[in-house]
């Protein structure tokens, strides 16, 4: 039988349904594999990758997806896609059955079995499917880390002989899964985090975490429309630097906002798009649950990039921002992504602050210096010392110290 996964042509778009990983297990039941040219290239995966998975490359979706039996894919398809889908064959993806009908009905018309992933029941046999939370955790992450390097300064407090640096404050709007991720993010990079939902269990979740919790007594707050909740929202929001929403924002909650400070609404784009358009009229920077886009970034930091400790700072935020997946380790029914791993060239007051913030971040970090006495800073920051040997790698030009390093 042939399994067919297309690339994801949807602008913004980086995933690919299948891992190089995956795919050698659906290779291992017997299946043949046929994998779009170019479909991990966005997740920076080549086609080699997938062939040495036992995969075989289709020079296009049209030869993918002839004779393919099950089709898999991130995003619904294109008519195109449709078009070519044998009869009967079986569709598995986020389908977003409610705002994208007109595929729905293509697909019916076509005889194809659509599966939409967002609607597998969140139950416990069937975890490892559960696309909506991996997908939510990894949101919440990624609004922060865009956050921290779209803000105007750094997220912790930092002490220095010119004068301490304020840690900033984040407001989390939502304690679900997304937001619990968002909270503990913005706490690994030294914020100061509250947040609110309109649950009260949610209290004991948020504090695990080392966030306030912010109350709404008023019963009619969940609806997000009474003057009560507005108003509870709206004081947390006044005393905030980051204000992150999980859900959409009532404007009466947003009138308070700083001056300078950064607002960002996790959503669906799909179906949204004019509230989205309102936000971005009113100066709100709206990312997507699903798409997870990257954002311009900021500037405003550029004139600080000079100053060691906040260049240190910035350099990893900006790389965990631009970085193909997340830095932590993410335990999850469908399984373990593993931490990123970091190499810290040079440990002076820069490299020192690379290394704990890539610690914060869940990352696992290495580090090499000429001065022996590095050693024991770079392991007071939890993170492993590579010693290097050779004198005359003072001034990194000799064989053996670039030997050593790499």
């Amino acid at each position: 039988m042939k399994l067919a996964v297309l690339k994801e042509r949807r602008a913004g778009e980086a995933r690919v349904a299948a891992t190089p990983e995956t795919t050698k297990k659906l290779v291992g039941l017997g299946l043949e594999v046929s994998i779009e040219a170019g479909a991990g290239a966005r997740a920076r995966i080549s086609d080699a990758d997938y062939q040495a998975a036992g995969a075989t490359i289709a020079e296009d979706g049209r030869v993918a997806l002839r004779d393919a039996r099950i089709v898999l894919k991130v995003r619904g398809p294109e008519p195109s896609e449709i078009a070519a889908m044998e009869p009967e064959a079986i569709y598995v993806s986020l389908l977003a059955p409610y705002t994208e009908r007109g595929v729905i009905e293509q697909l019916a018309a076509r005889g194809v079995n659509a599966f939409a992933m967002e609607f597998i029941p969140r139950i416990s046999r069937a975890q490892s499917m559960d696309v909506l939370s991996s997908q939510a955790n990894l949101a919440g992450y990624k609004a922060v880390i865009d956050a921290a390097a779209t803000f105007g300064r750094a997220f912790p407090m930092m002490m220095t002989a010119a004068g301490t640096i304020a840690p900033a404050r984040a407001f989390i709007m939502g304690v679900g899964v997304a937001g619990l991720q968002a909270i503990a993010t913005a706490r690994r990079l030294g914020a100061i985090v509250s947040a609110t939902d309109v649950r009260p269990a949610t209290k004991e979740q948020v504090e695990s975490l080392g966030a306030s919790f912010v109350a709404v007594i008023d019963d009619e707050f969940k609806q997000a429309e009474t003057a009560a909740g507005a108003s509870v929202a709206k004081g947390a929001v006044a005393g905030a630097d980051v204000v992150l929403t999980v859900r959409r924002p009532n404007p009466a909650e947003l009138s308070g906002v700083n001056p300078g400070a950064l607002v960002i609404s996790i959503m669906d784009p799909y179906g949204n798009e004019a509230a989205i358009k309102s936000l971005a009229d009113a100066g709100v920077t709206a990312f997507a649950m699903e798409l997870m886009p990257r954002i311009t970034r900021a500037q405003s930091m550029d004139v600080l990039s000079s100053q060691a400790n906040l260049a240190g700072y910035r350099a990893v935020i900006d790389a965990s921002a631009e970085y193909g997946r997340a830095f932590p380790m993410m335990m999850t029914a469908a399984g373990t992504v593993p931490a990123a791993r970091v190499f810290i060239m040079g440990v002076g007051v820069a490299g020192l602050q690379a290394i704990a913030t890539a610690r914060r971040l869940g990352a696992v970090v290495t580090a090499t210096d000429v001065r022996p006495a590095a050693k024991e800073q770079v392991a007071s920051l939890g993170a492993k010392f590579i010693a290097v040997e050779d004198e005359e790698f003072r001034q990194a030009e000799t064989a053996a110290g670039y030997a050593k390093e790499m």
